[in-house]
C-alpha cells in the first residue's frame, strides 16, 4: 500500500542549497554576522547578499546594521515566523523520506 504524503509545506523558498544552509545556520544561532556566515557557507559577497534578502523580503530573517568599531557590521537572525516555516518545510522532507 502506498502512504499518502502531504507536501504542502515543502516550501519552494527553501529549495536552494544556500537557504537552506542559512536557515539551517540561524536556526540554532541566535544572530549571525555576514562574515561568519559567508565563511561557514563558503559563499561569496554577492551570493550571500541575494539569498539574504530574498529571505528578508520573505520575512523569514531579520537584519540588525550597527557599527562595531568604526567598522559596519551587518547581522542576520531567524524571525518567528522563519523559524515556524522552516521547521513545516524539514518536517514534511523528513516526511517524504520516511523519517517523520
Amino acid at each position: 500500500m502506498v502512504k499518502d504524503i502531504d507536501i504542502s509545506n515543502i516550501n519552494k523558498d527553501f529549495e536552494s542549497r544556500v537557504r537552506l544552509g542559512i536557515m539551517s545556520i540561524l536556526m540554532v544561532n541566535e544572530w549571525v554576522n555576514f562574515n561568519d556566515m559567508k565563511q561557514m557557507l563558503e559563499l561569496s559577497d554577492g551570493n550571500l547578499a541575494s539569498h539574504t534578502m530574498a529571505l528578508e523580503n520573505k520575512h523569514y530573517l531579520e537584519v540588525r546594521k550597527a557599527f562595531v568599531g568604526k567598522k559596519p557590521e551587518t547581522s542576520y537572525r531567524a524571525t518567528s515566523e522563519g523559524k515556524i516555516t522552516f521547521q513545516k518545510h524539514i518536517e514534511a522532507l523528513a516526511a517524504l523520506i520516511g523519517k517523520g
